[in-house]
């Protein structure tokens, strides 16, 4: 029987593939996004007013205190879940939220019915900032430094389990800068 050098690709695939993913499922934490912005200034704030709402800026950002930036909107069902969490670190740190591509009606019918834990908010009507964040999806959570670095993203609802182990370590971590 003749050896033909095709029949040895399927194997090869197969054991390349297995190596990918067994080394893949030893990074540090599994389940998180990367994130290019870490470690790295934040970029610029470009937002619209949400009427009667106090709008932030890039200088917020670079102000010198630890902050938490909150990407959320109106019709997405995980914000509604985090948002009593948001509400408690709020007491903690300023909490400045991005209105991402929503009606402003149905944002500020949002805060009305569950609270406003945010320190000042924006609208990104058309998602243009959100790119520039490299925003995966709503909601996310930024821990920004005093200097505006970013210090964290955590990209979906966050958890008691989340705040406690991500983003307080991040917050003391910015506050040590």
């Amino acid at each position: 029987m003749k050896f033909k050098p095709l029949m040895a690709l399927p194997p090869l695939v197969f054991v390349a593939l297995a190596a990918l993913f067994y080394f893949g499922n030893l990074r540090e934490d599994r389940d998180a996004l990367p994130s290019a912005r870490e470690g790295r200034e934040a970029p610029p704030v470009v937002l619209t007013e949400l009427e009667g709402k106090t709008l932030f800026d890039d200088a917020t950002l670079r102000d010198g205190e630890v902050k938490l930036v909150n990407y959320w909107a109106s019709w997405c069902a995980p914000c509604r879940a985090e948002h009593p969490l948001l509400e408690d670190l709020a007491q903690e740190v300023p909490v400045y939220g991005v209105n991402y591509r929503d009606d402003p009606g149905r944002a500020l019918d949002f805060l009305d019915e569950l609270g406003d834990p945010f320190a000042a908010i924006g609208a990104d009507a058309n998602g243009r900032m959100a790119l520039d964040w490299g925003l995966y999806g709503v909601p996310e959570t930024y821990v920004i430094a005093g200097d505006g670095t970013v210090m964290l993203r955590f990209a979906g609802p966050i958890t008691r389990d989340v705040v406690a182990n991500r983003i307080r370590p991040a917050i003391e971590a910015a506050a040590a800068r």
